[in-house]
Parts: structure tokens; sequence; C-alpha cells
């Protein structure tokens, strides 16, 4: 285990905020894991857990130890004639990761390609995209449970899995996510639930052209962090009533949405961003991206208040317009390296 001191961490959040840490460390494995818990402790120090760095919001000075998961390795668990089960290392990149199922003939996971960052946070905050999340094919997620100080494995029922959201955002200071086990289909199942994929797909429907079309479509709109630091999808889509909506389509009859169980709508943050004047729109050093208004971009070395003023002013201009409040993806931290509200 090396532990470093005054470590920046701009080349490891893809927002590219200046973020210098008094302590970091890279973890490869279990022992150390327990190692660097230990350290901390008798450093005093709070824990940060760095994965892919794609959904995080640092300040310019953090005094922490980071934990930055390089867990590895891709490992069959069992099969049957319909499935398969693996056991995935926390440090795998996401992306990598589906192109490795589809190549081995393992299916579900195609609509989420090329979404950033690491396999060990997709359970957080159940990444999903294109009508699938992954929570519905985690079957396990292995944690190191800071409070009872043992390795255990968490079902995925008990993780409570629901849109961006998972017991790993409830409770984000009692797990660090080591490995993450998935059920996998041995048939392709398409989910072309979304307008633009289906006619993307079009007549050859297997899962490789799906994830080929799921990766041409997110490039055409998404832009790619090396040139534009980027966080993704920085607002997740509102999730209103029916009736609220009912109320809303009244006077906007394009609103482009989704219906949901429980008489819930889910309403898309681009549309609402584009129609309230933000697609390309500019704050300073950070904007909303000018293909994609749900991407918010670090255009010239901004910190934290700057990104924070840009994206605040969006909310407030959408809630003005269409009085729906946009609740950021991204996780925010303090200086001291805990999570903190918007």
């Amino acid at each position: 285990m090396n532990i470093q001191t005054q470590v920046q961490l701009k080349p490891f959040n893809t927002l590219s905020l200046d973020a210098v840490a008094s302590h970091y460390v890279k973890i490869h494995n279990n022992d150390e894991l327990l190692s660097a818990v230990d350290y901390a402790k008798q450093q005093n120090l709070n824990l940060l857990i760095l994965s892919g760095g794609s959904n995080m919001l640092l300040p310019e000075q953090i005094h922490a130890l980071v934990l930055h998961m390089d867990i590895q390795g891709i490992e069959i668990l069992s099969e049957d004639e319909s499935s398969t089960i693996i056991r995935v290392g926390a440090g795998q990149v996401w992306h990598d990761f589906v192109l490795w199922t589809t190549q081995h003939g393992m299916y579900g996971l195609q609509n989420l390609a090329l979404i950033p960052g690491l396999v060990g946070a997709s359970p957080v905050q159940n990444i999903g995209a294109y009508g699938v999340e992954a929570g519905e094919f985690i079957q396990t997620v292995q944690v190191y449970d800071r409070y009872a100080q043992v390795f255990s494995q968490i079902d995925a029922a008990d993780c409570h899995f629901s849109y961006r959201h998972s017991i790993f955002k409830d409770d984000p200071n009692r797990y660090i996510i080591t490995h993450v086990s998935f059920k996998l289909l041995k048939k392709a199942d398409l989910k072309l639930n979304y307008g633009d994929l289906k006619a993307a797909v079009g007549d050859e429907q297997t899962a490789e052209n799906l994830q080929n079309q799921v990766i041409q479509i997110r490039q055409s709109k998404l832009p790619d962090p090396k040139e534009f630091p980027n966080a993704g999808s920085f607002f997740k889509n509102p999730v209103i009533s029916q009736s609220a909506y009912d109320q809303i389509a009244q006077k906007f009859p394009n609103l482009p949405h989704y219906p949901q169980p429980d008489h819930q709508v889910k309403i898309a943050a681009g549309w609402l961003i584009d129609q309230s004047g933000w697609k390309g729109k500019k704050l300073g050093m950070v904007g909303m991206f000018h293909k994609q208004a749900l991407v918010l971009v670090n255009y010239d070395n901004a910190a934290l208040h700057h990104v924070r003023a840009a994206y605040q002013a969006v909310q407030q201009d959408v809630f003005a317009k269409f009085n729906i409040a946009l609740e950021p993806e991204p996780v925010q931290f303090d200086q001291e390296g805990m999570i903190c509200s918007h």
C-alpha cells in the first residue's frame, strides 16, 4: 500500500476540477483496503471513495484519505441454460466490461454501453440509459461494511434499487463496494423502448447492433470528457405525478415524457433545459453543451464554485418556466471528504 500526500485529483474526475487531496491511495485488493481503512482511523481521516470520477463534484482542497478503487477481474461463478452469473472487480471500466459481455454472448447491458465510470459505481446510483437500469441485472454487491467491520455481500433485493438510487446513496459512509455480481442472459432480449434507438437499430435487431447504435447515439450527442470535461447527464429526469404532468402538458404539448408505475411520469430534463434557453449557453467558464442541453461542461479550468453558480442558474430558469425542480446527479463533497447537499 502506497499512501501519497497532496495529490492533484484533476486527472481523476471527468469534470476536470482542480482538487488536491491531503492523502491518496490506490486500492488493488481487499487486503489493501483493510490497511487503508486502518490508516485512516489512526490518522483520524475521513474516507472519500473515488471510482471513475464521472459523477462527483470536488472542492479545491480535501482533507481526507481518498481511496481510488482499482480492483480488477471478471470471474464466471455459475451458469445454466438461460443465464450466466459473473463477478466483476469494482475497478473494471464499465464500458469495457459491457463490450466484454457482448463478445462473450452475455446479454442485458448493451443499452448501457459508453456510460463513463467503473463497475463499482454502477450499483450506487443504479446507472441507466435507454430504458435499462443496471439493477435489473445485478445479483449481489460485495462490500466492506465499515460499521460492522467485515466483508459481506448484499442481495439485489436488499439494495432497494430505484431510479438513480440505492441503499448506497442512503448511507454513503457505510459500504465500500469491492465487487459486483451480474446475472446476464444467454439469449438477447432487446429493449427498444426509446424512439431514436428503435429507429437506429432498424431491422437488424441483434445485441451487437443495439450496442453499436447506443454507442453511436451517445457519441453524436455527448462530448468526450477529454475534449470537453463533463460529468455526463448532470440532472436527473424529474418524475412527477400524472396530474402535474397533465397540467404542464396543456401548455407544452410536445414535452417528452415516459409513463412510470404508480401514476407517475418521467420528464426529459434535457428538453426542459433546452426550452429554458440553456442549450449551448455559458455562464463564465461553465455551460450546457450545444449538442445536449443535459450535459454541463467545464470550458476553462473552472472550480466547484463556478460549476455551482451555473447549475443553480439552470435550476432557477427551469423552475420559473415549468415549476419543476431539477435535481443534480453528481455527488458533491466538502473539504473533509464528506458528501454534502446541493
